[in-house]
């Protein structure tokens, strides 16, 4: 009998869990609330370009076209490079179109039974507890619903779309005082692009945000209104933003993303030699954090603008936080057309927007809101199951709990694929996409629930030690290689890919190198 698997989402990561089911003899059905495929790639602003280098971001058996030269594709050629890989694996016919989500509910042992598991799912086989999810869907055009009973939720629903974060403000402080119009930069980006270049053209706009939709939405009002009418980005910190990724011509996957670099930093269950290496290293990481902010402060010239980060590159790339500079955005800056202003806190008032408590607002017709989303809130509710919202939610002081980040030991026959984050999504979720299938197809087994849970505090404390105040992105972004070194581990692969001691040690790793086992 074939196994039902539900996937929820049809972005990068739900095609890949898609894909790779169905290779092992699964039967896959995707769930998908919009009417295309893509995920956040189906509409976004349009200036928006690729924010890591192509060759770190393609599928390991289907490499980008050759007629897409650039490093950095626009939005447009990453979707259809997307659209491709679904065409080519023929995976369309396997996707429930306007079809939402609506909530996830599992039957099978009770509640305090689970409790007294000391392995996941009763004895650590990904179907062993018998249990079925219940899923109930929504028809966006009918709004009729359905139930479909699956063995196994694969939960591919991102955290950078659907519920957005908007800012709370005092009584008679926030948007309802304001005669202007407050959006989030989610409802920006899903006008088309002439709609949105004539929203915006000759009002006075203030963002919200210094992320990469604050970064694109700015330059696309500065394109639109130039001098006459400025565009304002209000931020809190500044960030080591990247113009390229050849730092004083050193590509930057040479510094950050290979064995060498991976020796510089503690690592989760590393050994005492390890340990001793990374702390014998630490200058040589410190050396590398200032080669490349150099190269930053010199290319955009931070200090003229007030704009150098107080903390380190190396934190920064920890969070998974560097997004590129949209090109002459600081000419636009030196021009006039775009005016950074350092913002603890704002409130609203009739005609504009309040900045630090100052007496004096900002005028402003329109208030571009680009403060991220609530990614954790939406992995919360999809459950019906207070306990597992519980579950999935973890400590408010901790990373999201997940084992190898896509299994919850506590959760059975459910995984979560794409919401840690790291340098290049794409390359990593197709890696959880595979170790997940293997795991699914009782090539290896889980170890005990207490096992798993002190491998994730592990997790935990590295990223609060390198990510800081960020460590809730869950960012893997430095340490990819020894990340993937336990996937494949646990899939029974040789960890070392390349040929050679040297090149096991300073090339950098990518999709292809995990092409085969």
């Amino acid at each position: 009998m074939e196994r039902q698997v539900a996937i929820i989402g049809a972005g990068i990561s739900g095609l890949l869990a898609c894909k790779y089911t169905l290779s092992k003899g699964f039967h896959p059905t995707v769930f998908e609330a919009k009417s295309s495929i893509g995920g956040v790639w189906t509409k976004t602003v349009e200036t928006t370009k690729l924010q890591t280098p192509k060759p770190a971001y393609q599928f390991s058996d289907f490499p980008w076209p050759s007629t897409v030269e650039d490093d950095f594709p626009n939005q447009h050629q990453v979707f259809d490079y997307i659209q491709s890989y679904a065409n080519h694996f023929d995976l369309l016919r396997h996707i429930k179109f306007n079809t939402k989500v609506l909530s996830i509910e599992y039957e099978g042992p009770s509640e305090e039974e689970m409790q007294s598991w000391s392995m996941w799912g009763g004895i650590g086989d990904p179907f062993g507890s018998k249990g079925k999810w219940k899923v109930i869907v929504e028809d966006a055009q009918s709004f009729s619903t359905e139930v479909h009973l699956v063995d196994f939720v694969i939960l591919c629903i991102g955290r950078f779309s659907d519920i957005p974060n908007i800012p709370e403000f005092p009584p008679n402080q926030g948007p309802e005082v304001f005669q202007g119009k407050v959006m989030h930069s989610m409802d920006y980006a899903a006008m088309d692009d002439k709609s949105a270049s004539d929203f915006v053209k000759g009002k006075q706009i203030t963002v919200v945000g210094f992320q990469k939709s604050a970064l694109d939405i700015a330059m696309e009002c500065s394109l639109a209104n130039g001098t006459e009418h400025p565009c304002t980005i209000l931020y809190k910190k500044e960030h080591w933003n990247l113009p390229d990724y050849l730092p004083w011509g050193v590509p930057l996957t040479y510094l950050y993303l290979n064995r060498f670099s991976e020796l510089l930093v503690h690592k989760p269950s590393e050994g005492f030699l390890l340990s001793l290496l990374a702390t014998l290293l630490f200058p040589v990481r410190w050396a590398f954090s200032k080669f490349v902010e150099s190269h930053i402060k010199n290319k955009l010239r931070l200090a003229k603008f007030g704009m150098v980060p107080k903390h380190s590159f190396h934190t920064e790339i920890n969070s998974c936080l560097i997004p590129t500079v949209p090109e002459k955005f600081y000419d636009k800056v030196e021009e006039g057309s775009i005016n950074l202003k350092k913002s603890k806190s704002f409130s609203f008032c009739k005609e504009g927007v309040l900045v630090n408590g100052e007496a004096q607002h900002l005028k402003t017709d329109l208030v571009i809101l680009a403060t991220g989303f609530q990614g954790d809130k939406k992995l919360k509710d999809i459950f019906v199951s207070p306990t597992f919202k519980d579950y999935i939610a973890g400590s408010l002081d901790a990373t999201v709990p997940l084992y190898r980040e896509c299994i919850h030991p506590r959760i059975p026959q459910l995984a979560v694929i794409g919401y840690s984050e790291s340098v290049s999504n794409l390359y990593t979720s197709e890696m959880r996409c595979r170790w997940l299938t293997e795991l699914l197809d009782s090539t290896f087994k889980l170890p005990s629930i207490k096992e798993m849970e002190k491998d994730v505090a592990k997790w935990d404390e590295y990223m609060k030690r390198y990510s800081g105040q960020y460590y809730r992105r869950s960012c893997i972004g430095a340490l990819h290689i020894w990340y993937n070194d336990q996937l494949c581990r646990d899939m029974g692969w040789n960890p070392k890919r390349k040929k050679g001691f040297i090149a096991e040690l300073f090339e950098p790793y990518g999709p292809l190198d995990y092409v085969s086992q």
